[in-house]
């Protein structure tokens, strides 16, 4: 890019969100690249940049779907990854879960996924784990989320959140065990082998 291109300071300001006002997907896309937000019912979350544990353990996690996917027509995606969860209403929730599954591919275009992901994985920091806990549990809940993942590094923990009558019923795993994948019949994760330094 020459410097021509590059945009002015000033220019790129005016491409970040302000907190007091409610945006949309097309708003979204006008951000600055090089800083990542989320964006739930019109509000801006900005995300700080994953550890080094996180990306550990997101890389082995994301290699044995990887495996178990080939042949199969469900894809496996990691961060960053743009899922639209509401774009054919308000277009006003855009997240970027640390990996998603999708089995159907009309949900799929080239900026991501247009729809709800068949199952969701967020992978807990200090800085993101109430959100991921809280507010996302409950967004990923309404908006019909199959099955979402939570991977706690710290405790070497995982809790699966399976949904069933409008609620999720939740399992929690060990890094000694193996989980079932619920949306992927006949898949199971080693999680010694996800948790592995």
């Amino acid at each position: 890019m020459d410097k021509k291109d590059k945009p002015t300071e000033s220019k790129v300001k005016e491409a970040l969100p302000a907190y007091d006002k409610l945006y949309t997907y097309s708003d979204y896309i006008t951000w600055d690249d090089d800083i990542r937000y989320e964006l739930i019912d019109g509000v801006p979350y900005m995300m700080s940049a994953p550890n080094r544990r996180h990306q550990e353990i997101l890389g082995n996690l994301h290699g044995q779907l990887w495996n178990f996917l080939k042949g199969n027509s469900c894809k496996v995606y990691q961060a960053p990854f743009d899922v639209r969860l509401n774009a054919d209403t308000t277009d006003n929730t855009v997240v970027q879960p640390d990996l998603v599954i999708v089995c159907d591919h009309e949900k799929l275009d080239d900026a991501g996924c247009n729809g709800t992901p068949d199952m969701v994985v967020e992978i807990l920091s200090p800085s993101t784990a109430q959100y991921d806990l809280t507010r996302k549990f409950t967004l990923y809940l309404k908006m019909g989320i199959r099955e979402y993942w939570v991977i706690d590094p710290e405790r070497k923990t995982l809790a699966v959140h399976i949904l069933k009558d409008n609620n999720y019923i939740t399992h929690a795993y060990s890094d000694k065990e193996t989980a079932p994948v619920h949306t992927l019949k006949g898949c199971n994760i080693n999680l010694s082998e996800v948790f592995e330094e």
